[in-house]
């Protein structure tokens, strides 16, 4: 076998020439990257079959093997982890349909049929239809914003699509495992890399105006430039393991957006409900939904709004209710300190939702390694600015 093209060099480089070659492979993975593999390992089981296993048997030795769009690792790893939902629901994320909806090779985003043929497409990649039907919660996001007549998102009004700002490693990974997009490099893109003094297509962020410069670094871009959060409420698990649809047993929404803790800054999040067997569980994350505004909030948007005052006086917001027979949802920023926050659960009946009248608290699980606010900052909150 020659390998004297650099051209065939440049595509063996995607793969483990060891294994090519039938020489098998011995590299022994240092002590501190032992506990990522033990993750990655179990994840691929998850993902793949017990099979897959291990990350060497893998005959594409490829580092897009290790991306999160290819192992789907966020969603089993905080179902799984001590305090998630398998401690709810006792089902291993091997025997649930989630494991399916990931990307198992360059086909499902590149393939495109050409005459007779098919062929690798960079269109295809970036054509917004190709994201959408697996990234659902965006779609809906987009869907809520043109029901309301929002403006919507920002740059997608601007004509530009997912893939001007994930690309690259965003998609395809940088050979690291992560446990998370919210992990530390997880995701590449941020709002700085194109709002900076260097790019002219973009409006540069500009630390000196007042509500830059009040808040530094402290506050993330999408805590005051997103204007509310796409939110699936009430998930009933038992009637989508009956029916094997999501469709019906759950209750979306976008009307606010919590504020929450996440790598020392404060940003936007959301929650989740879930509900089987008569209990509860509630997660919250923190959470960039795709409705981007040029304009930040108001002051009074944040500060001494509705929300605050009930907290101020010891009394609890309603986040996610149930009024004359219809799930409510509150509307505007509601600072995520759990104690002081309520969330109705229901049940799925033949007529349709129904509370449950239970006094045993949700689980609760904070996901995507977000924080609660603190008492102080929470102190802040109260102080009018104007």
């Amino acid at each position: 076998m020659k390998l004297a093209s650099g051209r065939l060099l440049r595509v063996l480089s995607l793969v483990c020439l060891a294994c090519l070659l039938g020489a098998g492979c011995d590299n022994p993975m240092k002590k501190a990257q032992e506990r990522e593999e033990r993750i990655m390992k179990r994840a691929m089981k998850a993902r793949l079959g017990e099979e897959a296993a291990q990350p060497e048997e893998q005959c594409l030795r490829s580092f897009f093997t290790k991306s999160l769009h290819y192992t789907g690792e966020g969603m089993r790893y905080w179902y799984e982890e001590e305090g998630g939902f398998k401690d709810i629901a006792g089902i291993d994320y091997s025997d649930l349909d989630c494991k399916n909806c990931h990307v198992q090779s360059c086909d499902s985003c590149h393939a495109d049929k050409q005459g007779d043929s098919m062929v690798i497409s960079q269109a295809k990649a970036r054509d917004m239809q190709t994201c959408l039907p697996c990234h659902g919660r965006e779609g809906l996001t987009f869907k809520f914003d043109k029901a309301k007549g929002d403006k919507g998102d920002v740059h997608i009004a601007a004509g530009m699509v997912c893939a001007d700002c994930h690309f690259g490693a965003d998609v395809h990974g940088d050979g690291n495992f992560y446990t998370s997009m919210r992990s530390p490099g997880g995701v590449k893109i941020g709002c700085k890399k194109c709002h900076d003094e260097e790019s002219g297509d973009a409006p540069a962020f500009d630390p000196e105006t007042e509500s830059h410069a009040a808040h530094g670094d402290l506050l993330a871009c999408q805590a005051c430039h997103v204007s509310n959060t796409t939110a699936c409420m009430n998930c009933h698990f038992e009637k989508f393991l009956e029916t094997g649809s999501r469709k019906g047993n759950f209750v979306p929404m976008k009307d606010w957006v919590l504020l929450l803790n996440h790598e020392g800054q404060v940003t936007s999040g959301s929650a989740m409900s879930l509900v089987h067997k008569g209990k509860k569980f509630l997660a919250y994350v923190p959470y960039y939904t795709h409705s981007v505004t040029p304009e930040g909030r108001q002051c009074e948007d944040c500060h001494a709004n509705e929300a605050v005052e009930l907290m101020s006086e010891g009394k609890k917001v309603t986040v996610f209710g149930f009024e004359k027979g219809e799930p409510t949802t509150w509307k505007g920023v509601v600072p995520l300190v759990p104690d002081l926050l309520d969330f109705v659960y229901l049940d799925k009946t033949k007529k349709g939702w129904k509370p449950l009248i239970d006094d045993e608290p949700a689980m609760v699980q904070f996901a995507a390694y977000g924080e609660p606010l603190t008492e102080k900052q929470l102190e802040s909150l109260k102080e009018e600015v104007r």
